[in-house]
């Protein structure tokens, strides 16, 4: 089967692009002297896991407990759920195989709380804001230190250490700005854990991580682990944060052209938000965008007066004409959205598609 051969819209994923970043990530971590533990809320795909891990990949990071589950019964037994615990799900923990290790994470004494009185001796990881300000404890603060020491001395769970995601650096504008947020996420995280070493509470291990900031940090000495996601595909918004180049970008959503009036000064593609997401992507990039349309795939190049300037449901609206029936290539703003609006991933070298990978995106 080749391109020409699947209907539209389709998500595409390009082997040798994907290959190549998950080789240069774990190179990366390797040479920061961190473990990797990658985030699969990014792909949610096992044979996409299983790469990972066959690269040195030391367990995975999730997002949702059905993930957490869904990779446990594919082998996957090392996992962290990277998200603050909802309360309302503690009667599926119950029901979580007990070979699973499954790290979970809270900034909360009401965390806390129920955990312990749900009796299982998970692992317990601290939440820390290190500047995005989301969720997580000031690292200086007493909740750091006493929620810190709550989980230190619990009876029944494990204090895993501190976790933290530096989501700020999204909003850097350059290179230099990636590398202070890392630096910055760094060099909060180290302090807060000697700031509890200090009141004699042990921490196992530091973890931070984006795909930004791992991938412009120069050190990540006291650190770890690292947990980047986006970077197995890369999107538009990774290229303009510099993370990347086009080239490197391994997933695209093919669609065709389906409407170009006479006199029109724009066209319509069969890709909308159930195909891209309604991300809009860096808000620094220009000229705002929905999603980029290639001139020349192989060679990176992306169309100059052709992009998505407008989605609804179904329906992609084009700021150029083009040909009726022409099929076009687009780089998401979101890779992480994008693939989980489609079930499987096409998975291509050139025109040629390989196989069919399943995308696990039950909640």
């Amino acid at each position: 089967m080749t391109l020409d051969d699947l209907p539209t819209p389709a998500l595409l994923l390009d082997l040798d692009r994907l290959e190549a970043n998950l080789a240069r990530m774990a190179a990366r971590a390797q040479s920061l002297g961190v473990a990797l533990r990658p985030h699969v809320k990014t792909h949610k795909c096992v044979e996409i896991a299983e790469r990972q891990r066959s690269l040195g990949a030391q367990g995975l990071t999730v997002s949702t407990l059905e993930e957490a589950r869904i990779f446990a019964e594919h082998g996957f037994e090392d996992l962290t759920w990277a998200y603050p615990l909802p309360l309302s799900r503690l009667a599926q923990l119950r029901t979580l195989p007990q070979q699973i290790r499954l790290g979970l994470v809270v900034d909360s004494d009401e965390a806390i709380a129920a955990l312990e009185a749900l009796g299982r001796p998970f692992a317990v990881w601290l939440k820390v804001d290190c500047g995005y300000h989301r969720a997580g404890v000031d690292p200086s603060g007493p909740a750091a230190v006493a929620l810190a020491e709550r989980l230190h001395r619990s009876p029944v769970l494990t204090f895993a250490g501190l976790l933290t995601h530096s989501g700020q650096a999204y909003h850097a504008r350059s290179q230099a700005e990636r590398t202070q947020v890392a630096e910055a996420e760094r060099r909060v995280m180290v302090e807060c854990a000697g700031l509890l070493r200090r009141h004699g509470i042990p921490v196992p291990r530091v973890s931070v991580g984006s795909t930004p900031a791992t991938s412009a940090a120069l050190s990540l000495a006291g650190v770890d682990e690292a947990r980047p996601g986006n970077y197995v595909f890369y999107d538009y918004t990774q290229t303009v944060l510099g993370s990347c180049r086009v080239s490197d970008c391994a997933l695209t959503v093919l669609a065709t052209v389906i409407s170009c009036q006479p006199g029109a000064r724009h066209s319509v593609v069969d890709a909308g938000a159930l195909a891209l997401s309604t991300d809009r992507g860096p808000q620094h990039g220009s000229p705002p965008t929905m999603g980029e349309i290639f001139e020349d795939y192989d060679s990176g190049r992306l169309h100059p007066d052709a992009r998505l300037v407008s989605l609804s449901q179904e329906h992609g609206i084009v700021s150029a004409p083009l040909k009726v029936g022409q099929r076009v290539r687009i780089l998401p703003n979101h890779s992480c959205l994008a693939a989980a609006c489609f079930d499987q991933y096409h998975v291509v070298r050139g025109n040629q598609v390989l196989e069919r990978w399943k995308i696990w995106r039950t909640r």
